[in-house]
């Protein structure tokens, strides 16, 4: 039996019909959109099947609908016996990968991820915080001008370590853009301004995590049953206080994804498998290590393609 791990994906792999041909094709599927529905009080459904994409993207709405999607497409896999040996998720995915270890409810978790996009969006005014990727560039250069921008009182942190090469900075739009003039005259390839509503995983980010500590109380966690990789910090954990303290961090915190794919692969993986929307984890595995054998599963033709595959290595 392979040995796998399973990785779901962040906001920002959010598109109009995403899982629409397991919806299409399963009353359990159509079962789970429902339990989402009835959880928020408003039809996610219709949002994920049918747009309009400026409302399904607002983060209060693209957070529970990337994780009904990677859950309903983690159930089908369990149900043709493929499950993950060990999970992490990308920021967001996070929570699709405790419900994946047993950890969250689906209700649970779509109530969770909700109120977080809420308070994510509350934290900061809209157009006052912003985000940009830097490509080609040292992490340590990176960290040296975000701290020297910060100090001289405009803040800008590391918000993602994705891979080699790939920093995301996140912070006040005077911040960013400072920082941003500086790397570019060090040598950065290239900077680019990402379309987000807010400076997720800076520091401006800490108002919401001391209420978001009121959200994660009125839910049950359970321990994970399998090893979840913690975006914190980029290890495994699996008990519920722990876990519960990380995702409180995890709102102001890097997303230490490039490292989290480095110690799982120390755990001898067989394959990484992207399980929901898009392929954006696939690719930054492969970054992290060239020849890491990795499938990304969103809709039934993946789906069946992967299974031949385990099928083939039983």
């Amino acid at each position: 039996m392979s040995k796998l791990a399973f990785l779901f994906p962040g906001q920002g792999s959010q598109a109009v019909g995403m899982g629409k041909s397991f919806f299409d094709q399963n009353q359990e599927v159509k079962d789970a959109f429902q339990r989402a529905d009835d959880v928020l009080g408003y039809s996610l459904s219709d949002l994920i099947l049918n747009g309009p994409d400026e409302t399904l993207t607002k983060t209060e709405n693209a957070q529970p609908a990337l994780l009904l999607i990677s859950a309903v497409i983690n159930d089908q896999l369990k149900q043709r016996g493929v499950e993950p040996a060990l999970v992490a998720g990308h920021s967001l995915g996070e929570y699709s990968a405790l419900y994946a270890a047993g950890v969250l409810s689906l209700e649970d978790a779509i109530k969770v991820v909700h109120e977080r996009g809420k308070l994510m969006e509350k934290a900061v005014p809209s157009g006052e915080g912003t985000m940009a990727a830097v490509l080609g560039m040292k992490d340590e250069e990176i960290r040296q001008v975000t701290d020297a921008v910060t100090e001289a009182g405009d803040v800008v942190n590391v918000a993602n370590y994705n891979c080699p090469g790939q920093i995301v900075i996140s912070g006040s739009v005077a911040g960013v853009e400072k920082a941003s003039e500086q790397l570019k005259e060090k040598g950065a390839k290239r900077v680019l301004s990402l379309n987000v509503s807010g400076p997720f995983h800076s520091t401006l980010m800490k108002p919401a995590s001391i209420e978001f500590q009121a959200v994660l109380d009125s839910v049950t966690f359970q321990e994970a049953n399998i090893p979840v990789y913690a975006n914190v910090h980029a290890k495994p954990v699996t008990t519920s206080d722990e876990i519960k303290q990380l995702l409180i961090e995890q709102l102001y915190s890097p997303v230490q994804f490039s490292q989290t794919i480095e110690n799982m692969l120390e755990e001898e993986v067989d394959a990484f498998v992207e399980v929901g929307s898009g392929k954006v984890l696939s690719g930054l595995v492969k970054k992290v290590h060239r020849r890491a054998k990795v499938f990304s599963v969103q809709d039934i033709e993946t789906f069946e393609k992967f299974l031949d595959w385990t099928k083939e290595e039983a």
